[in-house]
């Protein structure tokens, strides 16, 4: 009994050098021309028994535009910032430069006061191991780039400073494939010679 279960990466809601912590902002045209453009790649993801979406305007827009109509899973959230919400990364540099030094040194470190990087880590991968286990049941979730890279550092059993490592580009999929703790990555395409 294996599931598949593939993330969908948000569009965007801003520019990359924009891109603030735990940002509520639905989508910016960008990311509207970004989904009707990649759309015919991903509408057949919606074809999977089971569809979710982070809880973010940007997440669950672009899983409407898809077709997918997802539910939102509150465990899917991006890492709780604390008081470094709506912050960009130069803005929380800017305002306490050690304390960002700390929290992207220490993986267990949370200066913000709101979640560490493990602990986001272990909320996203406790979402993925409690997935239904019906054999070949077929999932897609759309969710926050943090969020993917955390369910990739997670599903390799990587360390957690892995996660500043792994570029997550919007609209991009990955697909994990296993059951509770014993996850696979599984990269498809069409081989350019066979």
């Amino acid at each position: 009994m294996h599931l598949r279960v593939t993330f969908v990466a948000a569009a965007r809601s801003s520019s990359l050098l924009a891109e603030r912590f735990e940002d509520d902002r639905p989508l910016d045209q960008a990311g509207w021309d970004e989904v009707q453009r990649a759309a015919p790649e991903l509408v057949s993801l919606a074809a999977a028994e089971l569809r979710y979406c982070s809880p973010t305007p940007r997440s669950r827009a672009t899983g409407d535009a898809l077709g997918y109509a997802p539910l939102a899973q509150p465990a899917l959230r991006d890492c709780d910032m604390g008081r470094w919400r709506g912050f960009t990364l130069g803005e929380a540099m800017a305002r306490e430069p050690s304390a960002v030094d700390a929290w992207l040194a220490d993986p267990r470190s949370a200066p913000h006061g709101g979640e560490s990087l493990t602990s986001f880590i272990s909320r996203v991968g406790g979402w993925l191991d409690t997935r239904p286990a019906d054999d070949g049941s077929r999932i897609v979730a759309v969710a926050e780039p943090s969020v993917v890279r955390a369910a990739l550092v997670y599903a390799l059993k990587a360390q957690p400073s892995t996660y500043w490592n792994i570029d997550v580009r919007p609209l991009s999929t990955i697909t994990l494939t296993g059951i509770n703790g014993r996850w696979n990555l599984r990269l498809e395409g069409v081989p350019q010679y066979a």
